[in-house]
């Protein structure tokens, strides 16, 4: 997709367009007078967000709420500066509420499911924000505040209250970070953005077999326009989220693999125990490693020194 102006979101179905805030999307959806911003972004991106708000809306807009598809950091980075600015609320599940109100941490991530996003995932952080009387939760009914048309739908397994976003008339999904259009678990894919489908950042799944039933309650919408949380939206996508929704599986290892978290209304309720992460080990014996040989050197350049020191003559 072309982006004509460097401030502007992209338009990817009608009333429907995204802007890239680092590697996480946001969407504006709706018209002038009626619209709503689905998830907030990386910390850091207001300004973008607002640019993109008034190119498309004009100098004064401001939408009629914030929808989060889910609480994690990179769907929620600047909501406290827009609900400040616009004087808005925040709609999300009443699962994720012990996560936005500061009253509980996600359940922990995993890095050793491996792959790209493994290895960052422990330099990411571990909470998000308290939107206190802000938050509100998505009306019962799957009916999406400001939205006519539009339906909320529950698809836990990334997030507990993770929520997508969904459009009968032309098809259109706004899936979060069910599945993602790029391969984040690969460098050569987080690099390249190559769109292609996969799962959405792996080392914060905290139920695989939940994960895959979201997948497949996508998949059998048959969307013809999806947009994730990270990648590219998709165009003609239902055949290959039937495929991919078939072919699901979870990673080979990881914590919760076999075993899921639980959560309740409070938060977390139970963690499994971490497999065995030899990474941390590996790179403290590594700098270990680095500063032994420097003193080895050291060591042998001060002996070297010595040898080839020689006094001064005495002057005559």
């Amino acid at each position: 997709m072309v982006r004509p102006n460097p401030s502007a979101a992209v338009e990817l179905a009608p009333d429907v367009a995204w802007l890239r805030s680092s590697f996480a999307n946001v969407y504006l959806v709706g018209k002038a007078e009626n619209w709503v911003l689905i998830d907030a972004g990386v910390v850091g991106y207001t300004r973008q967000i607002l640019d993109a708000v008034h190119v498309r809306f004009g100098e004064n807009a401001k939408p009629k709420a914030i929808l989060l598809t889910h609480g994690h950091y990179d769907h929620v980075g600047c909501a406290r500066d827009l609900i400040r600015l616009w004087n808005v609320p925040a709609y999300a599940h009443p699962m994720e509420f012990p996560y936005l109100t500061g009253k509980s941490l996600y359940p922990r991530k995993d890095p050793t499911v491996g792959g790209a996003m493994g290895f960052l995932s422990r330099f990411f952080p571990a909470r998000t924000v308290n939107l206190g009387d802000s938050l509100l939760a998505l009306p019962p009914g799957n009916e999406v505040p400001a939205l006519p048309g539009w339906q909320w739908i529950f698809t836990p397994g990334h997030a507990p209250g993770h929520v997508s976003f969904w459009r009968e008339s032309d098809r259109t999904l706004i899936a979060g970070d069910v599945v993602a259009t790029a391969d984040l678990d690969s460098w050569r894919g987080m690099m390249s953005r190559k769109k292609q489908l996969s799962g959405a950042r792996s080392p914060f799944v905290y139920d695989w077999a939940k994960t895959k039933t979201s997948v497949e309650a996508l998949a059998a919408l048959r969307p013809h326009v999806l947009a994730c949380g990270h990648g590219e939206p998709m165009e003609d996508a239902a055949d290959e989220l039937a495929a991919f929704a078939t072919g699901f599986t979870p990673p080979a290892k990881g914590r919760y693999v076999d075993v899921a978290a639980r959560t309740d209304a409070d938060g977390v309720v139970y963690e499994p125990p971490p497999p065995r992460d030899n990474l941390p080990k590996m790179a403290a014996g590594l700098v270990a490693g680095v500063f032994v040989l420097a003193g080895v050197v050291y060591r042998k350049r001060g002996k070297n020194a010595q040898r080839d020191f020689r006094p001064a003559e005495p002057r005559s």
